[in-house]
């Protein structure tokens, strides 16, 4: 269901962003937009502004890092997971790849818990602590993901540790923060390396921080 004067389609915008997706993905990803627009905007876990843009901003912006991804990759963290973006997003499109979403928040869960049931989700779980507290109780994961979570040099401190060597965090720097800006050039602990990829006609930047 799309709310009066919201227009998309999903399949061909996700081969745009060179994400392949089966028509009952697509299907799936139709109703968690719905979910949010329902449900997620009047908890405020989406601004009320971006009601008419959730698709654009938020549904597109988190597939689009699906290109991030390995053909090895098996578990991934969705470092607070907030409504599920990208992580919700990210197990409709990467089924093979298991989704931990950590969020602390009890509203903030009881909307995951509300979208992984509705939506027939099995390669998610729903994590209820804060990120400092999981080093030893999970991973090493492939990969952690860091959407409106923290600047850029606090999120790789807290992915850090969660990470196997070679794991790498896939951070959303969004349409205008430069690299200088977010002060990734800086990253020293521990060893990584840093590439920054252009998606969605070069409009939404993903820096991804890798071990080494």
């Amino acid at each position: 269901m799309k709310p009066a004067g919201v227009s998309f389609h999903v399949k061909r915008d996700a081969e745009r962003l060179r994400v392949p997706l089966t028509d009952e993905q697509a299907r799936v990803l139709e109703r968690f937009h719905d979910l949010l627009t329902r449900k997620a905007v009047p908890l405020g876990l989406v601004s009320e502004g971006d009601a008419d843009r959730i698709y654009e901003r938020h549904l597109l912006d988190s597939l689009a890092a699906a290109t991030a991804f390995e053909a090895a990759d098996r578990l991934s963290l969705d470092l607070g997971s907030g409504a599920g973006l990208p992580g919700v997003v990210l197990a409709i499109a990467l089924p093979g790849i298991r989704f931990l979403l950590v969020e602390p928040m009890r509203r903030r869960i009881a909307f995951l818990e509300l979208a992984v049931e509705a939506l027939g989700l099995t390669n998610v779980e729903i994590l209820g602590e804060r990120v400092e507290k999981l080093p030893g109780k999970v991973g090493p994961a492939d990969v952690a993901t860091a959407r409106a979570f923290a600047p850029p040099l606090e999120s790789w401190k807290a992915a850090a540790p969660l990470l196997r060597p070679g794991g790498r965090l896939i951070y959303f720097l969004g349409r205008r923060t430069s690299l200088e800006e977010a002060d990734l050039r800086s990253v020293e602990y521990p060893p990584a390396s840093l590439r920054v990829t252009e998606v969605l006609d070069s409009s939404m930047r993903l820096a991804i921080i890798a071990r080494t």
